[in-house]
């Protein structure tokens, strides 16, 4: 009895530590420690005592304000665009979901600076759009709505991507249920796919807005670093590191506080998820 028991929770010990190689934890904790000791280095650099007083600069609040402003902007954006792109994609044939999705992924994998160059050629004055906005009075590059629209060209996959994988994993059974007891196609979006995909739909928004706050390639390039009007806290801490505008105390205490941004999004993600339907 004693044998079955060792050998149960032996068994149970192997499924779950798996058979990996004790001698890949050595790469494993190096490449824990890359991750963790710049953030800690960060941390240590922190001026606790001039903390408030660096957060509540004026500067700050303005790059603060401007960065969740136009953060909010863009989230909403992504919402109102995203949710119809998702559904879209999910409910597509195979062929004509992966084209898409490939499309939709392409953000994630283009170097910001790149796509703010790709919107100043799309909007700038010199292109052919450009030029008819500007003939009604319509500038963008460089202003507050430059912002917005380069935060959501690189937000906005992850809504789409998150609400998309939701969709796919509630299927349709129950849309089609719906149907079957004869309710319309907007009460079925709205009570029966929303609501079951709800967690990926928040969890999506969540993402979004962090990455729209904390976008700095395609919003330098498109958007300009104009204090108060396209200044925000990641052009406002590349300023600083530059002998320009905020101070560096007060630039590492934005770092702080978008590190801690971070932090609660992930945190937050991890409740919803682990609140999903299985």
């Amino acid at each position: 009895m004693q044998a079955t028991v060792g050998l149960g929770a032996g068994t149970d010990r192997g499924e779950r530590e798996g058979f990996v190689p004790r001698v890949l934890a050595v790469p494993a904790v190096v490449g824990l420690a890359l991750l963790v000791l710049p953030l800690g280095a960060l941390v240590a650099r922190v001026e606790w005592a001039t903390l408030w007083r660096d957060v509540t600069s004026p500067e700050a609040l303005s790059a603060l304000g401007l960065s969740l402003a136009t953060g909010a902007v863009a989230t909403l954006a992504c919402i109102v665009l995203g949710v119809p792109l998702a559904l879209l994609i999910a409910r597509s044939r195979v062929r004509t979901a992966a084209v898409l999705r490939a499309i939709v992924t392409v953000p994630l994998v283009l170097p910001p600076m790149v796509g703010g160059v790709a919107m100043l050629f799309l909007l700038g004055r010199t292109s052919p759009l450009g030029g008819a906005l500007a003939e009604f009075g319509i500038r963008i590059p460089f202003t507050t709505a430059a912002v917005v629209l380069a935060q959501t060209f690189v937000a906005l996959p992850f809504l789409v991507l998150a609400l998309e994988g939701s969709l796919r994993a509630t299927g349709v059974g129950y849309e089609q249920a719906a149907a079957g007891l004869g309710a319309g196609r907007w009460t079925i979006l709205l009570r029966v796919t929303l609501p079951l995909a709800a967690p990926g739909l928040i969890a999506g928004i969540v993402l979004c807005f962090a990455r729209a706050i904390g976008e700095f390639g395609a919003t330098a390039l498109f958007a300009g670093n104009a204090p108060g009007v396209t200044q925000t806290m990641p052009l406002a801490i590349y300023t600083a590191f530059n002998g320009a505008g905020v101070s560096q105390g007060t630039a590492v205490a934005l770092s702080l506080l978008l590190l801690v941004t971070a932090i609660g999004v992930l945190l937050l993600v991890r409740a919803w998820r682990a609140e999903a339907p299985r």
